[in-house]
């Protein structure tokens, strides 16, 4: 099967697509889509089974495992700083709408808070499910694998970003990503960077292996595995 759909509460689901997932969220008035998976052209359809409520499609980030069923939508709603990984290849996507940090989008009596969280891409976002105290946190707070290899990914950002989530972290208690395991509780964001710092002051011991057909460092820091990119010597 493609695709499992999981119902997390009278108003929330969630969609496994080979190793990702999103998620449904629905409010009295309209119902969010955070991503559409990896090889679901149809998360559109999916999304209204589960609720009859009017669908917005918001995305995390745009790498393709996240995008599959953007076409069947009218609009993908994310951060402009994601736009070119959006538009990269050549692939045809409805235009988007912009998403800025602390926005709130108001689905009737839930409200999500946009949270901006570069480094895994320049546009990630996570969205804080204010009401029931989730945070969805796209590819970038997770326990499995964080791709950081590649154009337009950037470690330093993306440990900044953490310190950031931190901050907020009294508002949360659970966190679903959309890869590895869930829920996870906050005390995976001082481990992550914790691991991000081993990285960047170069202490943290790597393998090499290829991915894509890119040259890759592997960094098992323990609540993570980072890919990075290689270095001259590797």
């Amino acid at each position: 099967m493609e695709y499992e759909v999981f119902q997390m509460d009278a108003a929330t689901w969630r969609i496994e697509n080979k190793g990702v997932r999103f998620f449904v969220l629905a409010g009295s008035r309209r119902a969010a889509v955070i991503d559409t998976g990896m090889s679901v052209e149809n998360a559109k359809d999916i999304a209204a089974s589960l609720t009859d409520q009017p669908l917005l499609l918001i995305n995390t980030h745009a790498d393709m495992d996240h995008t599959s069923g953007n076409n069947a939508f009218e609009t993908a709603h994310m951060h402009p700083a994601e736009y070119v990984n959006y538009f990269k290849g050549g692939a045809k996507h409805p235009t988007p709408t912009p998403l800025w940090d602390g926005e709130i989008i108001d689905l009737g009596g839930r409200t999500l808070r946009v949270i901006t969280q570069p480094g895994h891409t320049p546009g990630s976002i996570a969205l804080l499910d204010q009401e029931r105290r989730v945070l969805y946190a796209g590819d970038s707070i997770q326990d499995g694998r964080i791709f950081m290899f590649g154009p337009m990914r950037n470690l330093v950002a993306y440990r900044q970003s953490l310190e950031k989530i931190m901050r907020l972290a009294e508002q949360f208690d659970l966190i679903y990503p959309c890869h590895a395991s869930l829920p996870l509780t906050n005390e995976i964001i001082p481990r992550l960077m914790e691991g991000a710092d081993r990285i960047l002051r170069g202490e943290a011991a790597f393998t090499l292996t290829s991915m894509h057909g890119t040259r890759v460092r592997v960094y098992d820091v323990g609540a993570a595995t980072f890919l990075c990119d290689s270095q001259p010597g590797d």
